[in-house]
């Protein structure tokens, strides 16, 4: 098929030699023919060679592209064949375990864009119910297709959690408020409430209605993990709560208090669901605490925590405000690494993709020095195997922890 042409400036094609998926608007010297926002595109360089197909958008991000192979046809079967190869990685990572098997899963990302070979487009799979995220007009266009294409795989696959709806949650998501403003949540397939979902044999109920992100944050699933690790006996401070995972798997694993932080009342009573759900309604291990965190831990006594999980909310959603969020990341650590027990554990992480993992752990630093303590870091921390990067891509590695030991 015939697509219009976007032909590069000289030598902007290398990036596209290396295998990174995004065009630049200054790379193009022109365009031939008239793509619509969201249309397909073939990619040539200044010498007319085809390096192959992509989404074509007018803002900084010109192309994403979606193969780099000049004779790959664009079409149903290419999702399908994207899609499958997605399910497979998680099948073979065990990442499906069904209610009734030893330590359940039953919540996990399915398509992480780049990661998947599927820019602008990310997946969430709870229970039997899949989450459709656009963050481009392509993905946007195509949504309906895709929410086909993803049942005939669940089929054909043999799934052992066969999916029965897919929901479409963009209103947050696509580049420009007039595009916003253009998508309209709401299930492409079937129909489903809202079921309690299994992470590690531990129950969560998702809210891809009303919750942030599709409904649940499954990149911190391993983490959590990791804080179970070393939550037995402690008292522990969750600042950031949001939903009270990291909360709920510390009472699990035996902690002796849990406080649960956060300055939303919602998040604060998602927490108490989530407590009632895996614990009754009244876990006298358990605390909630409506406030500021910053302020919180200001004004908390020296040693009343043995573990602090500090997980922000992105303090840089841009490079513009950069030198703002490392400021708070030096802030909030520094806080931390003050009033921690002696002995104490303190998990920091940062969600902002502006923020590189080098700069991050600077803050980090800075601020273990102005707290005039011992530091050691015992684990470096990232997305899981659900959420991968693209090592073409390396903007797709945006989850970022530091586990540090506080003498």
């Amino acid at each position: 098929m015939k697509y219009p042409t976007v032909h590069l400036h000289p030598r902007k094609e290398e990036s596209l030699q290396r295998l990174h998926p995004w065009i630049f608007s200054g790379a193009i010297a022109r365009i031939e023919g008239q793509p619509s926002e969201g249309s397909l595109v073939e990619v040539r360089d200044s010498r007319g060679t085809s390096h192959g197909f992509g989404h074509y958008a007018s803002g900084s991000i010109a192309v994403r592209m979606l193969t780099f192979e000049p004779s790959t046809e664009i079409d149903r079967a290419f999702y399908h064949k994207r899609l499958s190869e997605a399910l497979r990685l998680r099948l073979s990572s065990h990442l499906l375990r069904p209610e009734g098997t030893e330590c359940p899963n039953t919540c996990y990302r399915l398509v992480h864009g780049e990661g998947d070979g599927l820019p602008g487009l990310i997946i969430d799979v709870y229970g039997s119910t899949a989450v459709m995220q656009a963050h481009s007009l392509g993905m946007h266009l195509i949504r309906q297709t895709l929410a086909e294409v993803l049942m005939e795989v669940y089929q054909s696959e043999g799934a052992p959690i066969p999916l029965e709806a897919v929901y479409y949650k963009s209103e947050t998501t696509l580049p420009t408020q007039e595009l916003r403003e253009l998508a309209e949540d709401g299930f492409l397939i079937g129909h489903s409430e809202a079921q309690p979902v299994y992470e590690h044999g531990i129950r969560f109920i998702p809210d891809w209605l009303k919750g942030q992100k599709t409904g649940f944050f499954i990149d911190q699933r391993d983490n959590r993990q990791l804080v179970a690790d070393y939550a037995a006996g402690r008292r522990v401070l969750n600042a950031f709560c949001y939903t009270g995972g990291f909360s709920i798997y510390a009472l699990h694993a035996g902690a002796q208090q849990v406080d649960s932080l956060d300055s939303s009342a919602k998040a604060m009573y998602l927490t108490e669901e989530h407590v009632a759900l895996n614990f009754g309604k009244d876990c006298p291990r358990h605390r909630s605490i409506t406030q500021d965190a910053f302020e919180y831990l200001e004004q908390m006594p020296q040693d009343a925590y043995d573990l602090i999980i500090l997980d922000p909310p992105a303090f840089a959603k841009h490079r513009k405000v950069l030198r703002n969020a490392l400021m708070g990341y030096r802030k909030i650590n520094t806080l931390a690494f003050k009033k921690v027990a002696p002995g104490g554990i303190v998990f920091t992480f940062s969600c902002s993709q502006a923020v590189s993992k080098e700069e991050f752990r600077l803050a980090v630093f800075t601020a273990a020095a102005s707290s005039g303590r011992r530091v050691r870091i015992l684990h470096q921390l990232t997305q899981p195997v659900d959420h991968p990067i693209n090592i073409y891509h390396p903007e797709g590695e945006y989850l970022k922890g530091l586990v540090l030991y506080v003498e």
